[in-house]
Parts: C-alpha cells; structure tokens; sequence
C-alpha cells in the first residue's frame, strides 16, 4: 500500500472494510498502481446509443470479451459495463481485473424531455459477478431526478453495506438546462458536489467548459475571481467542489476526436489534479494495438510523465 492510496482511503471514514479493500482494488490495479491515479474502461455505450452507432466502426466491439481484453491488456484500474457483458465473459476473466457494475441504463428509442434511466441490475448481480463496485448515472437538472436521488440513496446504502464501492456517473441535462450549459463549469461542479453529496466514492462528470449557465452562479465567480479560462483552471475548480478534493473526481472521454486532441485535454485534466479518466468510445472505437498506445499515452499524462 503506498502512501497516496492509504491518503486517499483516508477520506472514507464512514466505510467498512469491504469499501475500502474495493477502492484499494481498484487503485492497486494496471498500470497507474499505487499513484491514486484511475482510467478506467466503461462499455455501456451499446445499451445507451446501440449496438451499430457504437461497436460497426470496430466490429471486434461487438464481442463483450473483447473490451475484458482491451482493458486487462492495456493495464486500466477497472472496466465498467452493464449486467448483460459481465456475465458474458466475468467467468472467463474472473480476477483479471477490477469490474463495475452499471446498475442503471437508459437507450435512444424513446426521446424524453426528462431523461431517466432505468434500474437494470441489483447489488446481488455485482456480488454475484465478483464486482468492486457499481456505477450509476444521475441527470442533476431532470423532472425526474427525485426519483433518481432516492434510487442511487437506497443502492449505495446496499452496496456499502455490502462492502461495494459506488461510482456516480453525474450528467446535468434537462428542460431547464441549455445544451452549452450541460458543460458549462458552473453545471459540471454543481452536478459533481450533488454526486458527493449523494454518497459516491468516485464521481464521473464531463469535462467543463468556461461557460456559466445560471446567472446567480456567475456573480459569484466574478466577484470571487474563480480561474475558469483553461481546461486546468476549471478541472481544480470541479475537484475542491468535491469536498476540496477529498474525493475522487474522473472525467469522461466525451465526443469522439483525434489521438492528439485527446492526450491534450487529459494533460490539462491531470495538470488540474483530476483523478484520472473514464475513456469508452474514444479507446474501444479503435483497432486494439492503437487503442492500448492511446490509453498507455492517457496513463502516462496522469502518471506524471511527459507525453
């Protein structure tokens, strides 16, 4: 156990030893062990966008092994997805590499002003799969987040009894928020504080822009002068609004973009203390050998290394 990662678990003071082995899994795995640094691999985009729009530009993609493989390969801290690509191959990979559970889903069939998604799995499925931890996702901004607040409260309260440590995907989006604003830095260190606040261990948001949505919030940046002109200033700004970063706070991969774009944002990310990187469609969308030099690139730019 390196001094990082027992400083790290020193901030879930109110968790059993189950939690706390879970996230030390997790941060004692791949190629950033020890560092208290995570990129982990989440594959939950076949459910949320569909099989074609996110596996037909690398059909190896298609095969749920096929991610167990490019994740355990190219040394990530864990590999997200949903229930029905653990079972497929957790038997096969079982004890290769940390997994998490994506417990709610949503799909582009129905186009609903409120978004919501629905509870796909149960904290049974994640024990039974030898999981570390489950994922969920929230949309702070929705009609239905109410419902969302009391589903993510009842399931984290399971899975910590359970010794399971919980990850909170936290999409702000709803009628109320701009489509610019859904990036927005104000909306990005609202909608990562809300995750805290609803008890994550680690919190996933996407990487904010310089944007201020709500116009109470942007007085307030003003006049207190908070840096959000560069990628860093804003991602140190997301990471004190988690408890002054006393939790740990992972950025998405966002749009797909080029290699170079890439390994530019996530050095700003790392430059701005973020934890690490939560990287699906831009790693698996690519042939392996290319993907495993991305991801090495992305571990390297957390770990302190020049690029």
């Amino acid at each position: 156990m390196t001094p990082r990662v027992r400083e790290i678990l020193s901030w879930y003071g109110a968790d059993n030893p189950g939690v706390l082995t879970n996230l030390a899994r997790m941060m004692n795995h791949g190629k950033l062990a020890g560092t208290g640094k995570l990129v982990i691999l989440p594959v939950d985009q076949g459910f949320e966008h569909g099989p074609a729009r996110s596996f037909a530009i690398n059909p190896d993609g298609y095969d749920p092994s096929y991610h167990f493989q490019l994740a355990i390969e190219s040394g990530c801290n864990a590999y997200a997805a949903p229930l029905g690509a653990l079972e497929a191959c957790a038997r096969e990979f079982a004890g290769e590499i940390p997994l998490l559970l994506k417990i709610n889903n949503s799909d582009t069939l129905y186009g609903n002003k409120a978004p919501i998604s629905a509870l796909t799995s149960h904290i049974d499925d994640a024990l039974r799969l030898g999981c570390a931890g489950i994922g969920f996702t929230i949309y702070p901004g929705s009609a239905e987040r109410k419902h969302m607040y009391e589903e993510i409260a009842m399931a984290s309260a399971e899975a910590k009894k359970a010794g399971l440590a919980v990850v909170i995907w936290s999409y702000a989006r709803g009628e109320q928020i701009s489509k610019e604003g859904e990036t927005g830095i104000d909306v990005i260190a609202y909608a990562a504080h809300i995750a805290t606040q609803l008890g994550a261990h680690i919190v996933k948001v996407k990487p904010p822009t310089s944007f201020i949505e709500q116009d109470a919030a942007r007085k307030v940046y003003q006049a207190q002068g908070i840096k959000v002109d560069t990628l860093a200033d804003r991602t140190r700004h997301v990471v004190q609004s988690c408890f002054n970063g006393k939790r740990i706070v992972i950025f998405s991969g966002g749009e797909a973009k080029g290699t170079e774009e890439i390994l530019k944002e996530v050095k700003d990310l790392a430059t701005g203390g973020a934890f690490g990187s939560i990287m699906g469609r831009n790693a698996f969308q690519r042939p392996k050998k290319e993907a495993i030099q991305l991801l090495h690139g992305v571990m390297e730019a957390f770990a302190g290394k020049a690029l």
